[in-house]
């Protein structure tokens, strides 16, 4: 108290005109005023410093100007979707990267998507409209090109680069996260260039272009996995986008709760899409290792020697089909035997492996021959394969994937699509054509359910005709349905005989006809 009281009479003597005793006063001041604060926790000071010196440096407008630019509808935009889907899609035909890298570079399509993640941060609903109508629209444009482009196209397998993007993983959602994020801050930023890196890792052009490829060859399985690709690529992107933009600043004030609805609603779409990316990835990663295993258990039941020249596994085949050739100085009995059981054991599931065994000598020459051999053989085979799949797709009227074609039996199947004007016998005079040209194989064309013909029959209740019976055998075989034989009397061996012979199901019914029997196929009860 007396110290106090001492520096409020060196404050009086201000006016008294002692300044020895002011300037104490004014020290006494200063060091009151200079009491220590305790610094501020680190999780208030980070987003202290981040608005301080980082958002603070970022000119939002024009930000959003570079945004508003590339992200609308214009006849720009609508010109580079055609050229680059173009060019795109003639890279996958050819199994090009270099030319769909290229469609890559000019496609227009990552300006809407990085806009509708700023407007998703700005709650522009006005810009999310446009944003989205004009994705939607490029995106329809491309996959209707490219698949005109494919329909007039004779090229139309299923090429490398094409197979490449039907299949997404979780992999390709880090990507295009990742990608996304390096995009949208070179955007903030004025890094402009780093914007071309973006579009060939996050390729959003070529998966559009496989989906236009999908529709013109009726592939549902090609078109839904590219579109998978794209749709993650798209989302992936805009929410990205927006995360970061929310970060530098951009957005109206949102209340914690808003704030927290965005999050959870962020959160539970990556984790959608995460899902099913995650487990075709887990698939990819188990055929890796089948594929590994299969090698690996072949290889044991040869000598040191011996070695694998070709490996193919179907792994849509049930049970899962396995085919190797194996060049060896010593021919290994039953080898197939034990390495199937094995694998089978390791797998967890039935496998069909067939193991070509090719002896070889000790010259080098020798081996190259035999090898050659085989390779041609193999060639020879898949050409005669490709060919008669082809033919029964032509003969049909379907798609040649919906051709069944099973090598190692040499037998083919396909269901035929109903043609104008055509009957049972038209089919089946085409599956005979079709055999004739594939000697060696059997042939099997299913004709839709159209009229059985009726069988004249003689005095004694047998068949008169024997080609109209045989017709309607061949039609009952390919179908599969039963059949209502309506005739008079209750005694016909003669003519449901050759049909119990070949596994039919036919039920007698009386008819008014005695000189005919009426065949109907029995559908529904």
């Amino acid at each position: 108290m007396q110290a106090i009281e001492q520096v409020v009479n060196d404050g009086m003597a201000v006016a008294a005109g002692k300044p020895r005793r002011a300037r104490l006063w004014r020290c006494v001041m200063m060091m009151q005023d200079e009491r220590p604060v305790a610094d501020p926790p680190l999780w208030r000071a980070v987003p202290r410093w981040w608005r301080g010196h980082v958002i603070r440096e970022i000119d939002h407008q024009a930000v959003v100007d570079r945004v508003r630019e590339d992200d609308g509808w214009s006849p720009r935009y609508a010109f580079m979707i055609l050229m680059s889907a173009g060019i795109a899609v003639l890279g996958l035909l050819l199994s090009s990267p270099a030319v769909v890298i290229g469609a890559m570079l000019i496609s227009p399509l990552m300006g809407p998507i990085v806009g509708l993640g700023f407007a998703l941060a700005t709650v522009d609903s006005r810009e999310i409209r446009r944003t989205l109508f004009t994705l939607a629209v490029g995106a329809l444009i491309a996959i209707l090109f490219t698949a005109f482009i494919v329909l007039l196209s004779p090229l139309q397998t299923v090429t490398a680069e094409i197979a490449a993007r039907t299949r997404p993983n979780l992999f390709d959602l880090m990507v295009a996260l990742f990608s996304a994020l390096a995009g949208a801050y070179a955007m903030i930023r004025g890094k402009a260039g780093t914007i071309v890196g973006v579009a060939i890792a996050t390729a959003l052009m070529p998966p559009l272009a496989t989906v236009g490829f999908g529709v013109a060859t009726l592939n549902a399985t090609v078109a839904g996995g590219a579109f998978l690709l794209f749709f993650t690529n798209f989302v992936t992107i805009a929410l990205a986008a927006g995360i970061m933009a929310r970060l530098y600043g951009f957005g109206r004030e949102l209340s914690p709760r808003q704030s927290w609805m965005q999050s959870v609603f962020i959160g539970v779409i990556f984790f959608a899409l995460a899902l099913p990316l995650g487990l075709s990835l887990r698939q990819i990663a188990w055929e890796s290792n089948a594929a590994r295993e299969a090698r690996d258990v072949i290889r044991r039941e040869f000598a040191d020697d011996a070695r694998i020249s070709q490996l193919d596994i179907d792994f849509d085949a049930r049970p899962l089909s396995v085919t190797a050739s194996v060049l060896t100085s010593r021919y290994e009995r039953n080898a197939t035997t034990r390495a199937s059981r094995v694998l089978s054991d390791m797998l967890g599931q039935p496998v069909a492996l067939d193991i070509e065994q090719i002896r070889v000598g000790e010259g080098t020459d020798t081996e190259n021959a035999q090898l050659l051999a085989v390779q041609t053989a193999r060639r020879e085979v898949q050409g005669q394969v490709d060919r008669l799949t082809d033919r029964l797709a032509l003969i049909a009227g379907v798609d040649p994937d919906a051709v069944t074609i099973d090598t190692g039996r040499k037998r083919a199947l396909v269901r035929a699509r109903p043609l104008p004007q055509a009957g049972l016998a038209t089919y089946r005079v085409l599956e005979q054509r079709a055999a004739a040209m594939a000697p060696g194989w059997t042939i099997e064309v299913e004709p839709p359910v159209l009229p059985l013909p009726d069988i004249t029959l003689d005095e004694d209740g047998a068949p008169a005709n024997a080609e109209t019976l045989a017709l309607a055998l061949w039609a009952a075989q390919r179908v599969g349905l039963p059949i209502d034989m309506a005739v008079r009397g209750d005694d016909h061996p003669a003519l449901t005989q050759p049909f119990a012979d070949r596994g039919v199901d036919v039920r007698l019914t009386q008819g008014a006809s005695a000189d005919r029997a009426a065949l109907r196929w029995r559908i529904a009860e």
